[in-house]
């Protein structure tokens, strides 16, 4: 299962390659990974016959007891058999729908292909955060599948709607799993099986579920969204609105349903919900003259039936809403491909303008036929076979299956009649309606429906066949369910009901197509309206809360959080309990000097006037800082703080050039004094709450037992970098990560969109220099008042130097302080003395590379550690531990984690040049250009 999570990755990004390459026969070759999960899961049917799970467990953080679990059910099999064949159609039939000049069709590819590889893992998944996990990216998937067309505002405006309604039922989700797994002590679903179901906190977490599963599936209330997402192309509607993603949230209800139905809230929530998406959705598409919002609403019915059947916690009713779940993704997702021939090859969807399509596209109409009958529920088709068992499910027992009963007849004559209607408006001889020309269609495109309707006839005759593979699934209820499925039981009530809803629906059907009345009954509540109105009313929250709290005034924010911080955090020092022990000032004498420093420096820094002034005060604190590292005799920390303070002062210094010099026009004196204020209460308060957290500590520290595996698993001596790339490997990577974002973000800002921010490596040719001796390669680009030459002359003698200097501690770290990070910000000081000592040209000459490549590299050296180790059958980011005997070397010690080192290495030094081009680079080109057109008008004034 991981390789086919890997292959879908892969395929993803490699898809706008292939697209640009290959054109529109791309899609023929990414549709074979999906197929091959098919071709996978049909390979494990005897597996899944015989109630045998597969499963796959890589551990990720042990100590957390997180690990990558995966796991094949029954279900699990049943839809990865969907999401990989409809997947691998859905592909094909794109080759032939999109025009060969369809703009950003490399990008579609890749995120549909993204789409399909995050929805196998979410219902292979095993463990409900990763679960969770792939249920988000199928959200930002469909988000931008749905919004594919950007200059489509419907579509745009769809996508959104769509992203924030299953984004906040996710959330409840998140929060409903959390929940249940605090509650058991573990998150694999395999073991919360056994997890009894009971009580009012069982009861929340199982809503906060639910709220998930309804708004995925566009289950009432949540139903408006789905329709909406018809903006979306016919491929992202037939796959990911039919077969794939609305399905999740059915999925999930039966998934969990064999533990959750027995509590309070699961029966009433599911069946209320499910059987008013019912009556809603089949009403409304009745009403539908395009062919494919005829069909989102019949989607949207049809839901709630999947819903109702795998959510009423019967053993009957599970194996019928299996079957269901299979016959509804075969005939929708044809009928959806259906809709894209008509449209393509009539120009229209709209069935009132559709009229003998029958006689002129026979074979889309013999296709179109088979589908439909499945979705009505004619035998011997799989539709027919799942509706009779749903109807059989619920005949007998208590007042509440009578109930349903009577609505899933109710909703299932509804079906029947819009789809009727479908076939009608589609291809019925319409004498007032003349005949559109009709393009041929290839067979290629036609296929994909084709395929589907034929298994939609497959799978109902094979009927007892799928009965004894569903039937694994079904049996996880016991409440004594003995149906089976078959195409034939004899003259059974269920046939009689089969019956009675086909002629009531073509009955409904004639009724609703020679009269009128029926369209002025109107829904009570139209959920889009509703939706607007609330993000009309969100959005003028968010301006009345914006201007009265957002005056613009940074020193206005700053003070209010850490005024907030001194109020809280003084009231927690002042309500805990007495330290044990008594206060310890300093270890040394000496540790007073730095301190003292430090602290007239801090306080210093709040009277600042001049900015200048401020920062090399606000240096001078972090300087201090690093030296008491010294002192307590931690060199790697000190070493990164010097470092840092460094980088930090030359950004800072970088910015200030675009400011004014001084805080404010008019500083005043009180508000002077009341910076100086808070800053003591904030030095005093987050003193004491580290003093209090220090002294109060009860357990032993997890840092004691880190210098023995420092050794023994890492492989190093210098316990501190051993901990930043193995033991706490995954707080690196999310360090790394963030300083990557950062930078991005900060280059973004100055270079304001600016194709440069792209091909800031592409730089023009440097005039040639003068003759005699050149100290640097663009030192001579500068303008001679700007050039120190002693500064050029020491650039050229130590900068190499320094680069050997950081390559020393990148190799050196794993034993003696430095490390990849420290040797990072070794290389970006160096090329900051470039930049200082040459200029912007001479920044591009030392390092001409473009620094997103160089942060790419580095995270990509990062997770391919990562990887490796799990690929290799260890856990994720551990380290090995190699030792050779070689001939002239001697003995070398390797490990593995020096190439994660590497990594950080990269990302930092790619960090510094960013911002060194963005901040410096960039600022001092649009400073040459102001001068130059300011010189340009004040010639113009004296001319």
């Amino acid at each position: 299962m991981l390789v086919l999570l890997t292959a879908h990755l892969i395929a993803a990004t490699l898809a706008p390659v292939l697209v640009r390459r290959l054109g529109r026969p791309a899609f023929y070759v990414l549709a074979m990974v999906p197929a091959a999960g098919l071709v996978w899961a049909s390979a494990r049917t005897a597996a899944v016959r015989d109630g045998r799970a597969v499963a796959e467990v890589y551990p990720w953080a042990g100590r957390l007891h997180l690990e990558l679990a995966l796991r094949m059910g029954t279900l699990s099999w049943l839809m990865v058999l969907l999401v990989g064949g409809v997947g691998a159609l859905a592909l094909v039939y794109c080759a032939r729908y999109f025009p060969a000049d369809e703009p950003g069709l490399g990008r579609f590819a890749g995120v549909f292909v993204g789409f399909a590889g995050a929805m196998l893992g979410l219902v292979v998944s095993d463990n409900l955060i990763v679960l969770y996990v792939f249920w988000e990216l199928t959200t930002v998937f469909s988000y931008l599948l749905i919004g594919h067309d950007p200059a489509s505002r419907a579509g745009r405006l769809a996508a959104l709607q769509a992203l924030i309604v299953t984004t906040l039922g996710g959330l409840a989700m998140l929060v409903g799993i959390v929940m249940l797994g605090q509650h058991a002590g573990t998150y694999r679903w395999s073991q919360l099986t056994s997890m009894p179901v009971e009580g009012g906190y069982q009861a929340v977490a199982v809503v906060l579920l639910l709220v998930g599963a309804l708004s995925k599936s566009a289950i009432f209330p949540f139903s408006f969204w789905l329709p909406r997402a018809m903006a979306a192309p016919t491929p992202v509607s037939a796959y990911l609105h039919a077969a794939a993603m609305v399905k999740a949230g059915v999925f999930l209800i039966g998934l969990t349903g064999p533990v959750l139905a027995g509590a309070a809230p699961w029966r009433p929530v599911v069946l209320v919900a499910g059987t008013v998406t019912m009556f809603l959705g089949g009403w409304t598409a009745l009403r539908q003259h395009d062919l494919k919002l005829l069909l989102a609403y019949g989607t949207v019915s049809q839901l709630g039936l999947l819903a109702v059947t795998l959510g009423a916690g019967l053993r009957n009713a599970a194996l019928a809403g299996a079957m269901m779940l299979l016959a509804h993704a075969l005939f929708k997702a044809a009928l959806f491909f259906v809709v894209g021939v008509i449209d393509h090859t009539t120009g229209t969807r709209d069935l009132r303008d559709l009229s003998g399509l029958r006689r002129a596209a026979p074979a889309v109409w013999l296709v179109a036929l088979l589908a439909a009958a499945s979705m009505a529920g004619v035998p011997p088709l799989a539709g027919f076979v799942g509706k009779e068992a749903i109807l059989a499910a619920f005949l007998g027992g208590g007042w509440w299956q009578w109930a349903v009963l009577a609505g899933v007849v109710c909703g299932s004559g509804l079906t029947v009649a819009y789809t009727v209607r479908f076939l009608w408006g589609a291809f019925a001889d319409k004498p007032a309606v003349a005949a559109r020309p009709v393009r041929p269609a290839s067979w290629l495109f036609l296929a994909p429906a084709a395929v589907l309707a034929v298994a939609g006839l497959v799978a109902g005759l094979s009927a007892p066949a799928l009965d004894g593979l569903l039937a694994g699934y079904a049996d996880s209820y016991a409440d004594g369910g003995t149906y089976h499925l078959a195409l034939w039981h004899g003259l059974t009530p269920a046939l009689g009901l089969s019956a009675v809803v086909l002629t009531g629906g073509a009955a409904l059907f004639l009724g609703t197509a020679r009269t009128r009345w029926w369209l002025r009954l109107r829904l009570p509540a139209d959920g889009a309206a509703i939706y607007e109105r609330a993000i009309g009313w969100l959005g003028r929250l968010a301006v009345e809360v914006t201007g009265a709290t957002q005056r613009g005034s940074l020193p206005i924010y700053l003070g209010t959080i850490l005024s907030v911080l001194v109020v809280l955090g003084g009231a927690a020092l002042a309500s805990g309990a007495a330290v044990a022990t008594g206060p310890r000032l300093w270890d040394a004498p000496v540790q007073l000097v730095p301190a003292a420093a430090l602290i007239v420096a801090a306080v210093f820094a709040t009277r600042a006037r001049r900015r200048l002034a401020a920062v090399v005060l606000v240096g001078v604190t972090g300087y201090a800082t690093a030296i008491l590292f010294v002192l307590h005799g931690a060199p790697d920390l000190a070493l990164t703080q010097f470092l840092v303070e460094t980088c930090t002062m030359v950004m800072f210094v970088l910015v200030l050039r675009r400011l004014p010099g001084h805080f404010s026009v008019r500083p005043l004196v009180a508000s002077r004094r009341l910076r100086v204020a808070i800053g003591v209460a904030v030095g005093a308060v987050v003193s004491g709450l580290a003093y209090a957290a220090t002294t109060g500590r009860q357990a032993t520290p997890i840092s004691t037992g880190f210098p023995g595996p420092a050794v023994s698993y890492g492989g190093g001596r210098n316990v501190v970098n051993v901990t930043l790339v193995d033991i706490r490997a995954w707080d690196t990577m999310g360090e790394i990560s963030v300083l990557l974002v950062a930078a991005v973000g900060v280059a973004a800002l100055v270079f304001g969109g600016s194709r440069r921010l792209v091909h800031g490596a592409r730089r023009p040719p440097l005039p040639d220099p003068p003759r005699g001796q050149v100290w640097l390669m663009a030192g001579h680009t500068l303008d001679a008042g700007l050039r120190s030459p002693i500064l050029e002359v020491i650039t050229r003698l130590i900068f190499h130097v320094i680069v050997l200097f950081s390559v020393y501690l990148l190799f050196a770290g794993h034993n003696a302080p430095g490390g990849g990070f420290a040797g990072g910000l070794v290389v970006g000081l160096a090329l900051v003395l470039r930049y200082l000592a040459g200029g912007r040209h001479e920044l591009d000459v030392a390092a001409p590379v473009d620094a997103g490549v160089v942060m790419g590299a580095g995270l990509f050296v990062a997770l391919g550690t990562a990887l490796a180790a799990m690929i290799a059958g260890g856990q994720v980011l551990q380290s090995t531990l190699m030792d050779w005997h070689l001939p002239v070397l001697g003995h070398v010690h390797f490990v593995t984690s020096m190439i994660f080192d590497v990594g950080v290495y990269l990302v930092v030094i790619g960090v510094v040049l960013s911002i060194l081009r963005s901040l410096g680079a960039e600022v001092d080109r649009q400073e040459q250009i102001e001068r130059a057109e300011a010189e340009a008008r004040r010639k113009e004034e004296l001319v």
